[in-house]
């Protein structure tokens, strides 16, 4: 890997198709955020929500998850606060809709491994549209969501994307803040 904030060549995106990211995962984490799939530029990167305008590290921040603005490649550090990063889909894409919603069903089963495994608080999808093909549940909104993942709440935020143009970065802010208000006293 290059440095730090090396923006990867058109080539090493292509490249970059199909790979995986390695979690940012340890046990009993507060909460553990589980985005849809790794973007071409993460997975050339190694880090995750690594494209820039993609809005997760500012939101987690203003969220109140992480003292300072964190960049992509100091993810680790949020396993000192609690905090771990999975993914749904481990195979990188272009864009998620190249996804097959069966590949959203068996995320879910090896996300309920991992939260078995590692037995977090809280585990917060990071989109509703993958949260409803994953969980099989076609009328779920933003927030908690009933019933828990193996005794870890189950709660859904907005995919941070900068391509998700319903949500912008306050509004994303608001709901990252609440779920830090739901799990920071939560044993």
């Amino acid at each position: 890997m290059r440095s730090v904030h090396h923006r990867p060549t058109r080539a090493e995106l292509l490249a970059a198709a199909g790979k995986s990211i390695r979690d940012v995962i340890g046990p009993d984490l507060r909460v553990l955020f589980c985005g849809i799939n790794p973007g071409l530029y993460s997975a050339a990167t190694g880090h995750h929500f690594a494209r820039p305008g993609n809005r997760f590290w500012p939101a987690l921040h203003l969220g109140g998850f992480s003292r300072r603005l964190l960049h992509p490649s100091e993810e680790r550090l949020l396993l000192d606060d609690g905090y771990g990063i999975t993914n749904l889909v481990a195979r990188s894409t272009a864009a998620a809709d190249e996804l097959a919603p069966g590949e959203f069903v068996a995320g879910r089963r090896r996300l309920v491994a991992k939260v078995r495994r590692y037995r977090p608080r809280a585990v917060a999808v990071l989109g509703v549209g993958a949260y409803r093909l994953a969980f099989g549940a076609p009328k779920a909104s933003l927030g908690r969501q009933p019933g828990e993942l193996e005794g870890a709440l189950l709660w859904v935020l907005p995919n941070p994307s900068g391509l998700n143009a319903n949500h912008q970065l306050p509004d994303l802010a608001r709901l990252f803040r609440k779920l830090r208000k739901v799990t920071s006293g939560r044993r």
